[in-house]
């Protein structure tokens, strides 16, 4: 009689075993701390600034540029604009000011605004 060969069949308890390293991997790969693990690091607000902000308002915040001129953009270190409320100002650059000045919050996130504010706040008090 030809006998069929039989394969060895684990127990669930070796199943499971075998099967934890690999369900660990997964769930710590793909668990809350994997995003905030993979998040791009906040972006330096100087670098921000000089990047979306200096080509119309100065790297001082003069708007002592070819653009700020042509515009008559304010000093944001002047009185006038450091009067603002911290809201006021947000508002301005999260949804821009006429059709020359672009809103930026979907660009750059709210956070990063109000991180612009401050240094804008900053660029008055290095003047001073």
């Amino acid at each position: 009689m030809n006998r069929i060969p039989t394969i060895p069949v684990a127990s669930p308890i070796a199943w499971t075993l075998a099967a934890a390293p690999l369900l660990a991997f997964v769930l710590w790969f793909s668990g809350p701390h994997a995003s905030m693990a993979a998040a791009p690091p906040a972006p330096d607000v100087q670098d921000v600034y000089l990047d979306k902000c200096a080509v119309g308002h100065g790297k001082d915040g003069s708007g002592n540029t070819t653009k700020g001129r042509k515009l008559k953009v304010k000093d944001l270190r002047s009185p006038d604009v450091q009067k603002l409320s911290e809201a006021e100002m947000i508002d301005i650059v999260t949804k821009g000011k006429g059709k020359d000045m672009d809103g930026f919050e979907k660009e750059l996130g709210k956070d990063t605004v109000k991180s612009l504010v401050t240094y804008y706040r900053a660029l008055a008090k290095k003047l001073g």
